[in-house]
């Protein structure tokens, strides 16, 4: 426990000292003097702008799309998940956005990781540098919302951050035939020049395909071409580009450093004489566009290019990179950016990280022409630098010492008709002290004569713009040097032109390849995880089945949902023709636990539907039908029948004659069925139940499970009965009848009819799943090894990991199809089988697939000091950052905030889903049982504090008075009287800010003392 020195001399239980911040009945309206209103924000700021020069040595992460994991959370329920989605039109490498950001929705980094590196092997680059507010981003259907569209890249920086931390290595797809076994036309020799975007991009399609010889040669001493070292670290880090070139390498792709195009008799032409059938040129342009008036200036004078400044800053600040030791640029004083690019904005912002104490960014254009992206200049103008449009370097100043001192500038003029004309009339002189030129590259001239027989115009080469094929055959090209100037149009000419090289080279060899592109998806040993589970006779390839409901309308949705890939489904409950239904409507809504949030994401849903309004004969007819096709698939035939044993023979014989693999009885629909004496009307009743179950048993050869209904007092007394009727288990649970919502017009919903008359309806959704949980957890602990399917709030492989340890061997699932769609069932897979590898591996602190917080260096350094994030405290952590940095190696710094990553290697066997059943269940039971003497309390982590105040206030009107508020840095305290209610770490919307740690001293209940009847009217009012 921790105080304030002002709070220290406080007595902890004095009631008055707990409240003095909490909220109030307003009495009268406020009244503050505006001069005390202007100190108090001025004490309370969090956005205070930072100036650049305070960056000096900081490369920390600056993006602001950047999200932990909370805030990824967050946005990713955001998302529509549309249909056609236009954001996924907008990637150049079609990205299934909606289905990477629901995996992230449901904590399934890996799933999300595998969407993102199936279509783009550099998807973490591109989450951290892609201009996605010209691409994906622009397209989102959520610019027309108020809340504004979707942050693509940040989701997708932390999906697959998170997957390198869990440190798994790339595969081929197990499906296709392995190395061994494809022909010598896999082993041609294959040349890729460039270790850049495009050329990882190629070499790791060529890989997932089989090409056993694929060689890159990188002209430098490091890997990564310009995003190693033109990108600044604060941007890209080293790490990443390692890690997607060591994905690669997975692969079998070789990477070769140090050989140059025109250097020591390396060129196009070497390479074919050494073999190589087909080559990718993948280079950046290593030339940069130099104005005349710089010609014969050199560093010395305070004269840089982009070719030459980014270089050596990425070289002195990015850890991993190489082993040079060189410095950062020592800047100072006046910087001038020439250009207005990309590049120029990495400039601009690295150049206070070399000292610069001002930078100004000129440009020839005006702003709304810049070709920069609107994510790099916002950077730019957050740190302060400064612009200056339509100015055309005319003249450069040098002092006596030879050093730039002005530069002077023409005024470069916007015409009528949007074109611009140089104005020497107008001109601008300002004093310099450095000049960063950023006006463009080109290619070498010994790059050009070493492309030969390849021609190179204009310092681009042309190429076909489906293919990436070139004038010469068996040279293909992507990136720069055809002009596609950003990461992921590289990472797509790159992807483009490996297929058609596979073409090309198969078709060299007397093969042929698919006329439509079949490019192989991102695999792991994730992938080859086992999911299947058996329940008595029944092998279900995967635990994920579609419940008896909306989702089985139909048996053609029932094709479309196996073709998904679930693994088993439930018809829509059927009946005898005598018992024919129509639905009313409306009939499904969403329900009101959602609060009021609308679109997908629901909480739950409440429908009034009965049972299946097609006749038996139609679904019989169709199950022989889907057996037929899908003969590895489960398929349960749901029936519901009135009390009779004649009724539910019969039905009984006529569901089993169409060859289903199993029954379900609906012992369970909450509403409508049970007026007619079916569904609900015969599972709150145990001897009806075991009747029921005993007469199917009598004509059923095939197993049949009975569904459960929650609306009793104990689901173990009905599963008991079904188990002793014969049933071979049961579904546990149908929905839970409730009533939705009254308008303040008193009028009902649903509203059925003129008359506007609704009844009581069934809720799904995961806000019944802790009634489904409990009620699984229950029967499997009454009912040992009793098979359970459970069904009730599962929309995840979360969710679905919960039941299997509370004993269900599969789930049944609707909810979550009406918030998204039958693919959701991939997400399911991907999460699933990942959960079961990382518990092989040593997963300490990790979460399921959410990896320990990094601590932030500002965190490590102020030592134990209370500062919060707000005005002085922010200034403070600035200041102790800056000092940090400013007396320190920059590589050790920022090696210091590398984030850990597991071990590659597993340290047990991968478990089952057979070996996971039950896993929880010793650890669940009666009240009785819990420890009172082994007692937590809680602990705030200030780091991750936000200082809002909500454990403050909840401990005080709903809990313990345990927690102050201190009045200076808004920091909870938590006093000895803590009783460990653990509701502040309920409403605390920061997650592990509050932890719950062991009682180190015994705890004592406050019993209370009487009262006198007048003690409240004597309290001071």
């Amino acid at each position: 426990f921790f105080f304030s020195p002002f709070l220290m001399a406080s007595v902890v239980g004095d009631i008055e000292s707990v409240l003095a911040l909490h909220p109030k009945v307003k009495e009268h309206a406020a009244y503050v003097p505006t001069r005390t209103t202007k100190k108090a924000r001025k004490y309370w700021k969090r956005n205070e702008d930072i100036h650049g020069c305070s960056k000096n040595r900081n490369f920390d992460d600056i993006k602001p799309t950047s999200l932990t994991e909370r805030g990824a959370l967050f946005e990713s329920r955001r998302c529509l998940k549309c249909a056609d989605a236009p954001c996924q039109k907008s990637c150049p490498t079609q990205l299934d956005v909606k289905s990477f950001i629901g995996c992230i929705s449901n904590k399934n980094y890996y799933g999300a990781a595998k969407y993102i590196f199936s279509d783009n092997p550099l998807g973490l680059t591109c989450g951290m540098v892609c201009p996605t507010s010209d691409l994906c981003v622009g397209g989102c259907n959520l610019y027309d919302a108020e809340e504004g569209p979707i942050n693509i890249g940040g989701l997708q920086q932390f999906a697959t951050e998170n997957f390198k931390r869990m440190n798994i290595p790339q595969i081929r797809d197990p499906s296709l035939p392995p190395l061994s076994e494809l022909p010598d036309s896999y082993k041609q020799k294959i040349a890729l020049i460039g270790c850049g975007p495009a050329s990882i991009s190629c070499g790791t399609f060529l890989g997932r395909l089989g090409y056993q010889d694929v060689t890159i040669y990188e002209r430098e001493d490091f890997t990564g071409g310009l995003s190693s070292s033109e990108i600044p670290g604060f941007r890209l880090p080293f790490e990443t580009v390692k890690f997607e070139i060591d994905q690669m390498r997975d692969l079998g792709v070789k990477v070769v450093t140090g050989k140059e195009l025109g250097v020591d008799g390396f060129s196009i032409q070497s390479l074919k004489a050494d073999g190589n059938v087909a080559i990718f040129l993948g280079i950046g342009l290593g030339a940069p566009r130099i104005t005349p008036i710089f010609d014969g200036l050199t560093e010395e004078s305070g004269f840089y290019t982009s070719k030459s400044f980014l270089p050596r800053v990425n070289k002195a600040s990015k850890p991993g990179m190489c082993s040079c030791k060189s410095q950062l640029p020592q800047l100072y004083g006046h910087v001038i950016v020439l250009g207005a690019g990309d590049t120029a904005f990495d400039c601009a912002t690295s150049a206070f990280r070399c000292g610069a104490k001002r930078v100004t960014v000129a440009f020839r254009r005006a702003f709304r022409h810049m070709r920069a992206v609107p994510e790099e200049v916002d950077i730019a103008k957050d740190e302060a630098c400064d612009f200056l449009p339509y100015a055309s370097p005319s003249n450069v100043t040098v002092n006596e010492k030879g050093h730039i001192s002005y530069v002077t500038f023409e005024r470069f003029e916007e015409q009528d008709d949007g074109s611009y004309k140089l104005d020497k009339e107008q001109t601008t002189k300002i004093r310099a002290d450095f000049v960063i030129s950023a006006f463009g590259s080109t290619t070498q001239p010994h790059v050009v004569e070493a492309c030969s027989p390849l021609k190179i115009e204009g310092g681009s080469i042309k190429v076909d713009d489906v293919t990436g094929a070139t004038e010469v055959d068996w040279i293909f090209a992507g990136g720069d040097i055809v002009g596609n100037g950003t990461t992921v149009e590289a990472v797509n000419d790159g992807k483009q032109a490996a297929w058609w090289m596979h073409k090309y080279l198969q078709q060299n060899c007397g093969l042929m390849v698919p006329p439509t592109p079949q490019l192989p998806n991102f695999f792991t040993p994730v992938d080859q995880v086992d999911i299947s589970i058996d329940v008595g006779p029944l092998h279900f390839e995967n635990p994920f089945g579609l419940a008896s409901a909306t989702p089985c309308t139909s048996a053609g949705m029932i094709d479309r949902a196996f073709d998904a890939g679930w693994g088993f489904a439930v018809t829509k409950t059927f009946g005898l023709d005598k018992d024919l239904v129509t639905n009313v409507s409306p009939r499904i809504i969403r329900g009101s636990t959602t609060g009021h949030l609308f679109g997908p994401g629901q909480s739950s849903f409440m429908n009034i539907e009965l049972i299946s309004e097609k006749t038996a004969e139609y679904w019989c007819s169709h199950v022989k039908a889907l057996k037929k096709k899908h003969p590895k698939k489960i398929i349960i035939s749901s029936i519901m029948c009135a009390y009779s044993k004649e009724d539910w023979q019969e039905l009984t014989k006529i569901a089993v004659a169409a060859g289903p693999d199993a029954l379900e009885l609906n012992l369970s629909c909450p509403h409508g069925m049970g007026e007619r004496g079916m569904g609900l009307a015969c599972g709150q009743d145990p001897v009806l139940v075991r009747d029921i179950c005993k007469w199917v048993r009598e004509v059923s050869p095939i197993p049949f499970f009975a569904k459960l209904t929650p609306n009793v007092t104990d689901v173990r007394v009905i599963a008991q009965a079904a188990k002793e009727g014969g049933a071979d288990g049961v579904t546990a649970v149908n929905t839970v009848s409730t009533l939705q919502t009254i308008k303040p017009d008193s009028e009902a919903w649903p509203a059925v009819g003129n008359e506007k008359r609704t009844t009581y309806g069934g809720m799904s959704g995961n806000a019944v799943r802790p009634i489904a949980l409990k009620a699984v957890a229950s029967i499997a602990n009454h009912l040992p090894g009793f098979p359970i399917l459970a069904t009730g709030g599962i929309d995840s492989a979360d969710a679905t990991l919960q039941f299997i340890h509370a004993g269900a061997s599969t789930v049944q699932i609707c909810s979550a199809v009406h918030n998204q769609e039958f693919t959701v069932v991939q997400d399911y897979i991907y999460g699933l089988k990942c959960n079961l590898y990382l518990m092989a591996k040593d997963t300490k602190n990790w979460d399921g697939q959410s990896a320990p917080r990094v601590k932030r260096l500002e965190e490590l350094l102020k030592d134990g000091q209370h500062l919060p994030r707000f005005g002085q405290f922010k200034q403070q952590r600035a200041a102790i950052r800056k000092e940090y940095a400013e007396a320190n190696d920059v590589l050790e710094v920022n090696e210091k905030q590398t984030p850990s990553r597991l071990e590659r290697e597993l340290t047990s066997e991968i478990p089952s889903i057979a070996g996971q059943l039950g896993r929880a269940l010793d650890r669940i039971g009666n009240y009785g049982d819990l420890n009172n003497k082994e007692q937590v309390v809680a602990l705030v982590d200030e780091d991750l504090c936000v200082n809002c105040g909500k454990c403050y206030m909840t401990c005080n009107d709903s809990g313990y008075q345990a927690i102050l508020f201190d009045p200076e840095t808004h920091y909870p305290l938590v006093t000895p009287d803590c009783t460990g209610c653990t509701l502040c770490l309920s409403v605390c919307p920061i997650p592990d800010c509050i932890t719950m740690v062991p009682r180190t001293i015994p705890y004592a209940p406050i019993r209370g003392t009487p009262a006198s009847e007048d003690y409240y009217v004597a309290q001071k009012v």
